[in-house]
């Protein structure tokens, strides 16, 4: 199945969701963008059907970020400000908050939020042709800070923040922040390797791990590691669990069911 609204396609193959950012020229994002983008993945969140998921763009650019012109045409009215914000702040966790996992396929420039909802992908992998900034300091806007602190040194951070410096997919890959860099027109097959791979495993153990990542990544060593013995109890008294050890006691592929 393939549905397009507000610049966002989703195609569903198998137990893998393909969403594309498909707005040209350059897929900048608006209000109705982030939208449709977090109602895209709730949807997905809840649709047992599909195991995981791939965040990607057509053309050759995945996101040049904020759609100035429509952000202008958003923010008007006293109170238009925050909700334009909430928007896009929400659309960037509906992908962390996905119970399926998220692999990025980064085609191209990612740039302010279009880097934003790449870097809350659960996995990143990067076109040869592709790079990530943050531009807002020369626009007149603010943002990024959290995405990049997480990922990078504290002063790559600061001259990506500060500087709106571009980092280059070969560097991504040098510094580990994306798991493959290949050639454009491999990307896609690349990514849906990764997807199938997540697809194949227990729905109801990669919903616990994906909780367990995020939750653990803002906790202390003890307590992250309390929480996550917490969630495996909780795991092994799943039926997936059990067909888990099944199969693998008896040597043959395991069937999940999510349950």
């Amino acid at each position: 199945m393939t549905e397009a609204v507000n610049g966002v396609r989703l195609d569903i193959d198998a137990a893998v969701a393909i969403v594309t950012l498909d707005a040209p020229p350059v897929n900048a994002l608006g209000l109705d963008s982030y939208q449709e983008i977090a109602r895209i993945f709730d949807r997905l969140s809840d649709d047992q059907t599909v195991r995981s998921i791939i965040l990607t763009a057509a053309g050759k650019v995945f996101s040049a970020g904020v759609d100035m012109k429509k952000r202008a045409q958003s923010v008007k009215n006293d109170g238009d400000t925050w909700a334009y914000l909430r928007a896009a702040r929400e659309s960037f966790y509906a992908i962390r908050e996905c119970k399926k996992p998220v692999v990025a396929a980064i085609n191209g420039v990612a740039l302010g939020a279009g880097f934003g909802l790449a870097a809350h992908c659960d996995i990143l992998i990067a076109s040869e042709t592709a790079s990530v900034g943050l531009p807002e300091i020369d626009v007149g806007l603010m943002g990024g800070g959290t995405v990049v602190q997480a990922m990078f040194s504290p002063s790559t951070a600061r001259r990506m923040l500060f500087m709106g410096y571009r980092m280059p997919a070969a560097e991504l890959y040098r510094l580990g922040q994306v798991e493959a860099c290949v050639a454009p027109e491999v990307l896609i097959e690349t990514a849906m390797g990764f997807a199938r791979v997540l697809a194949a495993k227990s729905p109801t153990a990669m919903r616990y791990a994906k909780q367990v990542m995020n939750t653990i990544s803002e906790m202390p060593a003890r307590e992250s590691y309390r929480f996550e013995q917490n969630m495996t109890a909780e795991l092994s008294k799943s039926a997936d669990a059990r067909e888990a050890i099944a199969a693998f006691m008896e040597k043959r592929p395991p069937v999940f069911t999510g349950s």
